[in-house]
């Protein structure tokens, strides 16, 4: 986020799309509930009409996967009504005229071609976001689970830049983390081609300087592999074994049959996790791992904040903490420099070679925490970003085309799946689906679809219909709702027996290289009692 989650109740306008906040990221949510209170106008922009939709001042319901369009189409209609903001564009940015001739062709009714939203709601829509004072843009993984993420969020980041937005209170461009501490794991390198805080493995000087911290030679040079190209490789036989930590692929990655495949061809899987799941099965070690509440060390949320964790119960049985178990495998593997005594030392080794965390102490985060970058000891932290000026000097303006998703709806498979999470269920239902009151709220996988849809193929509220895809098919309760558009299902992912993601395409967006979990073809067929 380059702002902070209280500044959303500074917006004159908040933007909330691809995210269905209240139900994700409730707390987040209540913030934008709170704001439009207050006044805030907001702006939902989803293919399914959820809570926030209901208080939004415009709601446009787009087709799965046309993110692109109707973000060009909005810029396209703030520059034909003079809606921008010149001075900021003059003074902190580049390539303007470039990006301007690139969105001639996104006129409204372009746009309403491509997406179905109606040309006239865009303009209103345009006018209210680029008329505001201050705006927000709040997304999440609607945005970014597509074969063009990179090019969705580059064109969030181009609507913020001409509008000048950015830098102060009240607007900014703010993904939201899928969960507690993603932006904390991304900081430390969870990446596959980045050190801590962002360095690149592949740049000379930054490679150096951890070969020299951590008393190594021969660090590689070259990125390695996301979580999807991993089950790719070991499918292919070319990855013969992995660890994975906290995470369940067998429910969460797209084509399941094609993950369970590549784990049965292991030679070796350790898991360390905190409860059984559908990805344990298939391991050959299993690590029992201790939870939030049996820990310490630091998490970092969504708006940067670095937050102690502090241990609150011990550990049963053989558990250990994360940190414990990497550096005693790391030792019997032969590895130096795992020889810490206390997650303090860890951080105290983070701040060493992380400039955006130098700053920071364990002293000095206390019960609040302190927001990144923190380059020195008696630095406040940065609750905004890019308030004078941005890293690589002046904003960038990114030209972007619309490309139609790696799959569309065709005669066979006529509807479009798109994915999600509900509020009584967490991810893979791992944790949740064993809480007897989660449960009693939402206990079973459904698809949503459309009711003129339900009606011509003779489908029933609450009738059992079968999903299928090119990928695999699964049996789910029907709910009939005007939630979603006509040719559009919804499904959660959470249940494992009817897995979503047996469903979903692993087309992958060729920068980021995530999957397109939001739209992939499929048919809807009737179960007769």
């Amino acid at each position: 986020m380059t702002n902070s989650i209280q500044d959303l109740e500074e917006a004159e306008v908040i933007l909330v799309v691809g995210s269905n906040t209240t139900e994700q990221h409730p707390i987040i949510g209540e913030r934008i509930l709170s704001a439009v209170r207050k006044g805030t106008r907001l702006i939902v922009i989803d293919p399914r009409a959820i809570h926030l939709s209901r208080f939004a001042a415009m709601f446009l319901r787009p087709r799965p996967g046309t993110e692109v369009a109707y973000l060009n189409g909005l810029a396209h209609v703030i520059i034909s009504e003079g809606l921008q903001d010149d001075e900021f564009i003059a003074s902190r940015t580049e390539g303007f005229e470039e990006f301007r001739k690139a969105l001639a062709e996104y006129t409204p009714e372009r746009v309403e071609e491509i997406t179905g939203i109606p040309a006239a709601d865009l303009v209103e829509t345009a006018r209210l976001y680029g008329g505001a004072e201050r705006a927000a843009i709040v997304y999440c993984m609607g945005i970014t689970q597509h074969v063009a993420g990179t090019d969705n969020v580059l064109a969030v980041a181009n609507l913020a830049l001409l509008t000048g937005n950015i830098g102060k209170p009240g607007t900014g461009v703010n993904p939201l983390r899928g969960q507690n501490n993603v932006q904390g794991a991304c900081d430390m390198g969870g990446l596959p081609n980045v050190f801590t805080g962002y360095q690149r493995v592949d740049d000379e000087e930054a490679a150096r300087r951890f070969e020299a911290a951590w008393g190594v030679e021969g660090l590689p040079r070259t990125p390695g592999l996301t979580v999807v190209e991993m089950i790719d490789a070991a499918a292919r036989g070319d990855l013969r074994a992995m660890y994975i930590m906290g995470e369940n692929p067998m429910v969460s990655d797209p084509d399941v049959n094609h993950v369970r495949e590549a784990l049965s061809r292991l030679d070796f899987l350790a898991v360390a996790d905190i409860m059984d799941n559908e990805t344990l099965r298939y391991a050959h070690v299993v690590l029992p791992a201790a939870s939030f509440a049996e820990k310490e060390g630091t998490i970092t949320n969504t708006e940067r904040r670095v937050q102690r964790l502090r241990k609150a119960v011990e550990p049963p049985g053989e558990a250990r903490p994360d940190w414990e178990i990497i550096c005693e495998l790391g030792k019997r593997m032969g590895g130096g420099g795992f020889d810490f005594a206390a997650p303090e030392e860890v951080f105290e080794e983070v701040r060493k070679v992380t400039p955006s965390y130098a700053g920071m102490t364990y002293r000095r985060l206390g019960t609040r925490g302190l927001q990144w970058p923190c380059p020195t000891e008696d630095h406040p932290g940065t609750p905004i970003l890019h308030v004078e000026k941005f890293p690589i000097g002046r904003g960038r303006f990114t030209p972007v085309t619309y490309r139609p998703p790696a799959e569309e709806p065709d005669e066979e498979y006529p509807f479009i799946l798109t994915t999600g999470r509900i509020l009584f269920q967490y991810h893979t239902g791992t944790m949740t689906r064993r809480s007897p009151s989660l449960v009693k709220e939402a206990d079973r996988p459904f698809a949503e679809i459309n009711p003129e849809d339900a009606a011509e193929l003779g489908i029933d509220d609450g009738g059992r219909v079968v999903v299928s895809s090119r990928r695999g098919s699964v049996e789910v309760e029907a709910r009939v709702t005007d939630r979603v558009a006509r040719g559009v299902v919804f499904m959660p992912f959470h249940f494992a027996e009817a897995a979503a993601n047996a469903l979903t395409i692993a087309a992958l967006d060729p920068v980021a290289k995530i999957p397109e979990l939001k739209v992939c073809a499929v048919k809807v067929q009737g179960v007769r009692s």
